[in-house]
């Protein structure tokens, strides 16, 4: 048992002064008991969850912001995404991850949830551990101590059409077999593990149900985030996707709906009555210019959402919530637009729900300094410029709207101290790996 006395921690729920956490040898936060603690200076956070990475799209970030012509949107994005894939090698998508999980630990995540669809050699062939990339995967989260949910995608189709994957698809693509050996494998090295059937374009109907029985835990999927994938689904199926699927599945707490951009304000209704959360990725939506998701209109009916960083063009939790409220500042044509009458603090109310959202997408245990919940916890640098001076009840809203220069001291993840000073205990060896990759793909 670990004992440690926060000079000021905010539980999840409110702010307390002196307080006292106790870390139970399985990483966990266990119930207060008597005797000598460490003092931790400076403001204590629940970590938070990361709920939608592809992690080796790290390592292509920035490498497509040159024009082409014809114009530019999600889909040319997707072309160049998959030339650069086409060059990755196991050792390297290990690299990538595992500098990712650092710079991710750095910023204030302490879990992940790895959306990943990078399955097959580069010819497409299987390799002979059928889990050989999410192995790699999970090994970088282990090597830097992130807490990892993987979610083994299914993609089977490229279109509506029910038309095979295309050739820049193969790595990623699995008939129903291929998809739950990738599972089971995962599974039998004792991961937590999830499902994540791609899209309603990459997962038709008939093997949904299937998908999604594989494993007991999270369900991950991207929802309606091109105005041409609607449009798509609705000449196809004549409904909206998100609609569709929750007229056709049995849509609950355990789903995560990733970007839901282009709904109607009555799908995002139907999506908060369902219990799902809103799989949100503010910084990539805006540089792949998908649109404005209605989220003012989820909260109004207490939906779910959690944030993630996805093609990761940006790691740092304040600037996705920052993007978050700004973008529907400027839909809306006010200030703190997500704030309530009920959490009047926007930073707050952005940092409480995607608390929430977060640990919901990712099976529960996080999200919370409490008995019961993972030990993972940020601490904030009392001497920050932003943070100096500021009330408890502004603490979050200096921390997200004002903190451009970083604001985390210390990250703890399952009961263990991974980052120091602001820096990742393992920062230089993990850069020195990364380094070697990016050199060898530049050749």
């Amino acid at each position: 048992m670990k004992r440690y006395r926060f000079e000021r921690l905010w539980t999840g729920a409110d702010w307390e002064r002196d307080a006292l956490v106790c870390v139970a040898e399985d990483g966990s936060v266990a119930e207060p008991t008597p005797g000598p603690a460490e003092l931790i200076h400076g403001y204590a956070l629940p970590g938070m969850p990361n709920l939608h990475s592809h992690a080796f799209q790290r390592a292509m970030a920035g490498l497509s912001e040159h024009a082409t012509q014809g114009g530019d949107s999600f889909w040319s994005w997707r072309d160049a995404m998959y030339r650069f894939v086409d060059r990755l090698e196991p050792e390297d998508v290990q690299a990538i991850a595992a500098q990712l999980y650092v710079e991710m630990l750095e910023a204030g995540y302490t879990s992940v949830g790895e959306f990943h669809y990078l399955h097959h050699d580069r010819d497409g062939s299987p390799y002979a551990r059928r889990a050989e990339l999410g192995l790699r995967v999970a090994e970088a989260a282990r090597s830097t101590g992130m807490d990892l949910v993987l979610l083994p995608v299914l993609y089977a189709t490229r279109g509506f059409d029910g038309a095979p994957a295309e050739h820049a698809q193969r790595r990623f693509a699995n008939d129903l077999d291929g998809f739950l050996r990738i599972v089971e494998e995962l599974q039998a090295e004792g991961l937590r593990v999830g499902v994540a059937p791609h899209s309603l374009r990459a997962v038709p109907p008939e093997l949904l149900a299937e998908c999604v029985a594989a494993a007991p835990g999270p369900i991950h999927m991207h929802v309606a985030e091109q105005v041409k994938e609607v449009d798509e689904h609705i000449a196809a199926r004549g409904a909206r996707p998100i609609e569709w699927l929750l007229s056709h599945a049995d849509v609950n707490e355990r789903w995560c709906l990733v970007h839901a951009t282009h709904t109607t304000v009555e799908e995002m209704h139907a999506l908060a009555l369902s219990g799902a959360v809103a799989g949100l990725c503010p910084t990539t939506e805006a540089n792949l210019g998908d649109g404005i998701p209605h989220v003012a209109e989820l909260l109004a009916r207490d939906g779910h959402f959690g944030i993630g960083s996805d093609s990761h063009v940006s790691v740092s939790v304040v600037e996705e919530l920052r993007w978050l409220e700004y973008v529907q500042r400027l839909s809306h044509w006010r200030r703190n637009a997500l704030a309530s009458s009920v959490v009047p603090s926007t930073g707050t109310r952005l940092y409480r729900q995607a608390l929430a959202g977060g640990a919901r997408a990712l099976g529960g245990g996080l999200g919370a300094v409490s008995p019961g919940h993972r030990a993972n916890i940020v601490v904030l640098d009392p001497e920050h410029p932003a943070l100096v001076g500021r009330p408890l009840d502004a603490l979050l809203d200096a921390y997200v709207f004002a903190s451009n220069r970083p604001a985390i001291q210390r990250v703890m993840v399952a009961g263990q101290w991974c980052v120091e000073d602001g820096r990742h205990v393992r920062r230089e060896p993990v850069f020195a790996a990364y380094r070697r990759t990016i050199d060898k793909l530049a050749d």
